[in-house]
């Protein structure tokens, strides 16, 4: 689980978006990205998300 102040930082390191927490993924829905979280860390990497099929 993230911490919630943890959580109202992050940013989308292709969008500088916020994230929401979904599962176990931090979605952006400017950049339709979800980055994984892997033993409670969030892996900001855009090479490490996958393309989410949000449609906007």
């Amino acid at each position: 689980m993230i911490d919630k102040n943890l959580l109202k930082m992050l940013v989308c390191p292709e969008s500088k978006e916020p994230l929401k927490l979904v599962g176990e993924e931090l979605v952006c829905d400017k950049s339709q990205l979800a980055y994984p979280i892997i033993d409670g860390i969030p892996i900001l990497l855009v090479e490490e998300a996958r393309k989410t099929n949000s449609e906007k």
